[in-house]
């Protein structure tokens, strides 16, 4: 497979687009990454991929777009079955696209109304820290989420705990003392070379955040 038939449509601090980087490396994919300017304009070739929501990430694969981080990692899945990502039985399959699919419309979101409010964010807080107790419960006395082998819902999960260092900031808390399970098993994942190699440096995540919030007027 050449560089030429993967192309994903990035941004550095995207943790969705990390999900796409992390599932090509672990499959072993190479792939060509085009940064997307976000702010100062986005290229016609995201605009005409994603044109419903004309973000990113976009993989195209032999020029075919695909879009939704979580649809994508399914499709690498499917791809490049080997090694795989999922459980082989049904039932594990579907458990990982559980708690997946929990990641997906819990944590960012929750992790958004911390830093993008004006107001000292409590409640944000409370609740941004029962979905990680409900995560770490999920993961139980496991290495990671699948069991001993760093799988599917590590891949959704993980590039999201480059943006914890600015929740925390924002929160006035700190993941390590609420989820200790969960912080381990942050740092077992970043001593994989695939998860260093992709994510973005916590400091330079909150770097962004407090531009962003001085883009939109939030300090």
């Amino acid at each position: 497979m050449s560089k030429e038939e993967l192309l994903l449509l990035d941004f550095w601090a995207s943790p969705f687009c990390a999900r796409v980087k992390l599932a090509l490396a672990e499959k072993g994919q190479e792939y060509e990454a085009k940064e997307e300017d976000l702010f100062g304009g986005k290229s016609d070739l995201l605009l005409n991929s994603n044109p419903i929501y004309k973000k990113v990430p976009v993989l195209l694969h032999k020029g075919k777009p695909l879009c939704e981080s979580t649809v994508i990692v399914n499709y690498i899945e499917e791809t490049w079955p080997s090694p795989p990502l999922l459980p082989p039985c049904s039932y594990g399959k579907a458990q990982a696209r559980f708690w997946a699919d929990y990641i997906d419309k819990k944590v960012f979101d929750a992790g958004f109304k911390i830093w993008g409010s004006k107001e000292a964010p409590v409640e944000a807080t409370k609740e941004l820290i029962e979905i990680l107790k409900q995560l770490e419960g999920a993961l139980g006395e496991k290495d990671y989420f699948g069991g001993d082998a760093f799988g599917f819902v590590d891949i959704i999960a993980i590039p999201l705990t480059s943006w914890f260092y600015a929740f925390e900031k924002y929160g006035n808390f700190k993941v390590e003392e609420e989820c200790p399970k969960l912080s381990a098993w942050i740092k077992r994942c970043l001593e994989r070379e695939s998860v260093a190699k992709v994510l973005p440096p916590p400091q330079n995540v909150y770097e962004f955040v407090t531009m962003f919030r001085k883009m939109q007027g939030i300090e």
